[in-house]
């Protein structure tokens, strides 16, 4: 078996209640807690895959494509941040789970914090990774979601991502990280893109931040240039005893600085 089968061999999926099938794999020893993992916009599940090694010798581990991602579905229209929320419920009680921990990376850090807003029952611990409460202007958010609804060239958004995501350095010296990313990017479906970025223009989480009750931890980059270290520094203020970490990166915490950023998370889930 060559391994792109065999890597899609290990996808299972399931369809949510306005029909959307959503992508998913589960890995890791039965019977440990469980730590959810969700991807960056205009990337996949795979995005965590050099943290599976580390994660699965203490967790159970769940990672899905976002709807408009990978092997889920991107449906047609604007998508919204409570509705990807509601994919992960759904998720969750179609493996019959109750509470796991949460990990969300940018889109999926806008996932995380809706989690906990309105649904923190199905929380344990919080891990909120190069995120914001809120992005804006919405006109920048209208101009690229047009873009993608009249022309559907993927190729500069591929190039705006990388930039965003990693430092030029780290560009040179990791190309075939590099590849493997754009190519997340360029295989996203221009209508799951568009969709997702209505959702992220329309999140707002600066006030409703405080209702988390959750143990949380927020990690941000230095040298983040999308969701500034300005941000994640709102967010772990508004949480009521949120801890920081600020690492020197720019978006992509468990890419360029994986073995730090490993650490981090294992030490505030079982240290």
């Amino acid at each position: 078996m060559n391994t792109v089968t065999h890597q899609a061999s290990l996808l299972q999926y399931f369809t949510t209640g306005d029909g959307v099938r959503i992508a998913y794999r589960l890995e890791g020893p039965v019977g440990k807690p469980v730590l959810a993992l969700s991807n960056s916009i205009a990337t996949t599940l795979h995005m965590w895959d050099d943290q599976i090694p580390v994660f699965t010798q203490h967790f159970r581990v769940l990672r899905f494509d976002t709807r408009g991602h990978g092997a889920s579905g991107a449906p047609a229209g604007d998508y919204s941040i409570d509705r990807m929320g509601h994919d992960l419920i759904e998720l969750l009680d179609h493996l019959q789970l109750e509470k796991v921990h949460f990990l969300g990376l940018s889109l999926g850090g806008f996932i995380g914090q809706w989690l906990a807003i309105h649904a923190g029952h199905h929380v344990d611990k919080l891990i909120l990774v190069n995120t914001s409460p809120y992005l804006a202007p919405h006109n920048t958010w209208n101009e690229l979601i047009k873009s993608l609804r009249t022309e559907g060239n993927m190729q500069p958004f591929g190039e705006m991502f990388i930039r965003n995501w990693f430092p030029e350095n780290y560009q040179h010296q990791h190309p075939a990280v590099i590849a493997t990313f754009k190519a997340m990017v360029l295989t996203t479906d221009p209508q799951g893109l568009a969709g997702s970025f209505a959702a992220v223009r329309d999140g707002d989480f600066r006030k409703t931040n405080a209702l988390i009750t959750n143990p949380t931890l927020v990690i941000g980059g230095l040298y983040d240039g999308v969701t500034l270290p300005t941000h994640s520094e709102d967010i772990a203020t508004t949480i009521p005893k949120a801890k920081l970490l600020l690492l020197p990166v720019v978006h992509m915490s468990n890419v360029e600085s994986a073995e730090p950023f490993n650490k981090a998370v294992m030490d505030f889930l079982v240290g």
